[in-house]
């Protein structure tokens, strides 16, 4: 049963991911995702003024009649969220949680995607497959999308990119627009993560609040792992623990770049509570160019 409260959660966000996928964002959405190659639609006999090339010879070979392949523009996408909700995604220095953040960019992607006539599917991930909802199109189904997003309490306690990936890669049979938002704190994917890019046009979209990267200087604080529960007193009073803090999310943050990088994947990186709209745009004008080019 959904509570009042999350009900008009979910309300606010469908309507503000409706409001924000029209206009600037769904030219963008549209100009750089878009259906690939040719879909073969029927076999016909040939008439006069088809092109030669068209002609299927092996049929033709094994009758009478001579025969054309045709083919239409393959312009529908297939697109799929991977959405991770492991407890590291509830944490935020600022006004918002990054999960909050994360949930607020699926819906946004997803309302582009389904304004843009295409299919739809959403992979909610912890340390294992908490929920799969199959590509689809509709405005009910967004609602649906949002409020698994939102609500759904997770079984798994931690993160397992990896298997997340390799979970698609079994039930997606074809290729597919994949959106993997996360804030990427998993063991190593590499392997799955470079086998994914093979087969569909992968995009990653870390959520990373600032005190990930520079420790605030409050004084003695206890800092608890979300997933392992493990307790650390830290002095982020002495300059050296915060320099050390930095070096190390630093280095966290360049390995994730490089990572992508490497597979030929797009990352894009966003702050709980940022501009992510004006985040999403800036990236689909700079592959839009690098496209072109």
């Amino acid at each position: 049963m959904i509570s009042s409260e999350a009900l008009k959660q979910i309300r606010r966000i469908h309507l503000l991911s409706s409001r924000l996928a029209t206009g600037i964002f769904a030219g963008e959405y549209r100009s750089v995702f878009k259906g690939k190659g040719l879909e073969f639609e029927e076999l016909r006999e040939y008439l006069p003024g088809d092109d030669v090339r068209s002609i299927d010879w092996n049929v033709t070979a094994r009758s009478s009649r001579t025969f054309v392949r045709r083919f239409v523009e393959e312009r529908e996408l297939t697109v799929m969220i991977m959405l991770d909700i492991s407890p590291s995604l509830n944490f935020g220095t600022g006004e918002e949680l990054k999960s909050r953040t994360a949930v607020e960019v699926v819906a946004l992607l997803a309302g582009a995607a389904l304004r843009n006539n295409d299919k739809v599917g959403l992979l909610l991930f912890t340390d294992r497959i908490e929920r799969y909802l199959p590509p689809k199109k509709g405005n009910r189904h967004l609602f649906k999308m949002i409020r698994e997003a939102l609500c759904l309490q997770p079984v798994g306690t931690g993160t397992d990119i990896a298997g997340a990936l390799e979970y698609l890669n079994r039930v997606m049979k074809r290729s597919a627009l994949l959106f993997l938002v996360s804030d990427c704190a998993s063991p190593d994917f590499s392997a799955p993560l470079m086998r994914a890019r093979a087969r569909h046009d992968l995009v990653g979209i870390v959520i990373t609040d600032p005190a990930e990267i520079d420790l605030p200087e409050v004084g003695l604080v206890t800092l608890e792992d979300p997933e392992t529960g493990e307790r650390f007193l830290v002095d982020t009073a002495d300059p050296r623990v915060r320099r050390r803090y930095h070096q190390a999310g630093i280095i966290r943050r360049e390995a994730l770049r490089g990572l992508f990088r490497g597979t030929g994947a797009d990352l894009v990186e966003i702050a709980p509570g940022s501009s992510y709209l004006l985040t999403l745009v800036s990236f689909f004008r700079n592959r839009g160019r690098r496209q072109r080019r």
